[in-house]
């Protein structure tokens, strides 16, 4: 089916002022197209005063409302253009039926494109320029570390998950903003989250979810049955799904390689057969909603993206870069800003942007101001931004990864927001 929407060209023609990037790469649009627009969306489905600010009124006006339940699926690394590839290769499978009775709206992620700062902005209604959460691996000055915002670790630690903690961090304490399950909660909806097992009782779970019911599951089964118990919790109330299975197979085996499929299928499947009982229950009074924190684009191993074999490029770093592969956050030595620049002119011609951080903060590539006060320093001194599907690798380990995100392509960047009233 074509991938391209009425609502397309508002994403992809999206510039801030300040901002020169390549046509092709797509910024978000902070004020009513992104991700962190959602929640305030959300709200407002459930008659709730916004928490943030809510989508444009063309994909308000799509989603209707009020309601006494919404849920919130979120499939980790689904793209849109990636769906309509899947769909055009299966036009009569359960995702036909699925998408043509519904709306399917496109939207964006959110800068950098990633799982930590993705989510933390469905929870907080505004993007990483305000909850400050800022890359998969960020400098934190406070604690002395790059850390690893999944597993709240030093970023070079094997095996660590959690050890932030053993440094006196908090996770209900670390963002300056309010989180939506506490807003909704105050205003009498009942909050509920599924995650996978290992995820929901991790510390970016503890930041996102105070004053939300914890509900793991184990297995996409285990899903599937529990969650039409858990739907009759008393009215209104809100519940968040999330499964992070394509986006794993994606990097280890390539956003397009049939596993991504199958498993896509599968979870169709069930949603399915979800819907077709909730119909029979909910009588138009519940808005079921499907997104993903971000794509994918296809990254085969390269050396060439391999920084290890450029030590005379990282002597200009005071620290390793962070953020994302896709999108890299440099801080650099005093004095080595030009040779730096020289270096990855010489070694990637016209494969790199390279903003310095202060004017892409200021432009609103990380959303608009009140700007947290520490992204001075998590975002370093310049940012590189790839076109094609360059990347750049130095952990300290092999590079496994055959799908990647965290940038500004169009694979990346935009997401489907699909929507059934049942």
């Amino acid at each position: 089916m074509p991938a391209e929407h009425p609502l397309l060209a508002h994403l992809l023609n999206h510039r801030p002022a300040g901002l020169s990037l390549p046509a092709e790469l797509v910024v978000p649009d902070y004020a009513g197209s992104s991700l962190a627009n959602l929640p305030a969306s959300i709200c407002r489905c459930l008659g709730v005063d916004p928490l943030g600010q809510p989508l444009h009124p063309a994909w308000e006006q799509a989603l209707g409302g009020p309601y006494q339940q919404v849920l919130l699926f979120v499939l980790d690394g689904l793209g849109w253009d990636w769906l309509h590839r899947y769909w055009d290769d299966n036009p009569s499978g359960p995702w036909d039926d699925l998408l043509r009775g519904g709306t399917l709206l496109p939207l964006t992620s959110v800068v950098p494109s990633t799982t930590a700062t993705a989510l933390t902005s469905l929870w907080t209604g505004v993007p990483a320029a305000s909850h400050g959460l800022a890359g998969y691996e960020m400098w934190l000055k406070e604690y002395g570390t790059i850390a690893n915002m999944i597993n709240y670790a030093p970023a070079n630690a094997r095996g660590d998950v959690g050890g932030l903690r053993r440094s006196g961090f908090v996770p209900e304490d670390f963002l300056p903003v309010p989180t939506l399950g506490t807003h909704l909660a105050a205003h009498g909806v009942t909050v509920s989250a599924s995650l996978p097992l290992p995820i929901a009782n991790s510390s970016l779970s503890a930041m996102h979810q105070p004053n939300v019911h914890s509900q793991p599951v184990r297995t996409l089964s285990d899903l599937w049955v529990s969650l039409p118990r858990r739907l009759q919790a008393p009215a209104p109330s809100y519940t968040y799904l999330y499964w992070s299975t394509l986006d794993e197979l994606s990097h280890v085996y390539g956003p397009e390689d049939e596993r991504v499929a199958l498993e896509f299928e599968l979870f169709g499947l069930q949603l399915w057969r979800f819907l077709n009982e909730l119909r029979r229950a909910s009588h138009g009074e519940t808005l079921v909603l499907l997104s993903a924190d971000h794509g994918l684009i296809a990254t085969p191993k390269d050396e060439q993206y391999d920084l290890r074999r450029q030590p005379e490029l990282l002597n200009c770093l005071t620290l390793q870069p962070t953020c994302e592969s896709r999108l890299p956050v440099l801080h650099l030595r005093p004095g080595r800003e030009d040779a730096f620049r020289r270096m990855v002119e010489r070694e990637w011609p016209g494969q790199f942007t390279l903003l310095p951080s202060a004017q892409a903060l200021q432009s609103g590539l990380f959303g608009p101001p009140p700007f947290h006060p520490a992204l001075d320093s998590r975002l370093g001194d310049c940012i590189a931004v790839p076109h094609g599907a360059a990347y750049w690798w130095w952990a300290n380990r092999e590079n496994h990864l055959l799908g990647r995100h965290g940038g500004l392509s169009r694979a990346e960047m935009l997401v489907p927001l699909a929507a059934w009233v049942v």
